[in-house]
């Protein structure tokens, strides 16, 4: 009994690894970095600036605004917003940059399995 070192391909016939390799699903992957990794980045610099800031800059971030509302205060609410705000423009972008693209390679890999 010999083992075979060749992959087989998996039930259904489709070649999952060259599906990746394929030019529509390295545009979807490049569309979701190009827009996840610069937006991540830019909120941990946002966030690591505010904890930064409350710990080293207590004076500042204690400067009242407005009665009892402090910068401290305005910039942790800042933090929530955005939060809300980026988690808003990402459901957009996907909807309408990334979700295209994926449901026409789930519509090829659904009609390549129904006609294997």
């Amino acid at each position: 009994m010999s083992a075979s070192s060749a992959p087989s391909a998996p039930p259904g016939g489709i070649d999952y690894v060259a599906v990746e390799n394929s030019p529509p699903f390295r545009e979807l992957k490049r569309r979701h970095r190009r827009f996840v990794w610069p937006l991540t980045a830019v909120f941990l610099l946002w966030y690591f600036a505010y904890v930064l800031l409350s710990s080293f800059a207590t004076e500042f971030m204690a400067t009242p605004v407005s009665g009892a509302i402090t910068v401290g205060l305005l910039l942790g609410l800042g933090q929530f917003v955005t939060t809300f705000a980026i988690t808003m423009w990402y459901v957009w972008y996907a909807n309408h940059r990334l979700d295209p693209v994926s449901a026409e390679i789930r519509s090829d890999l659904e009609k390549q399995e129904a006609g294997a």
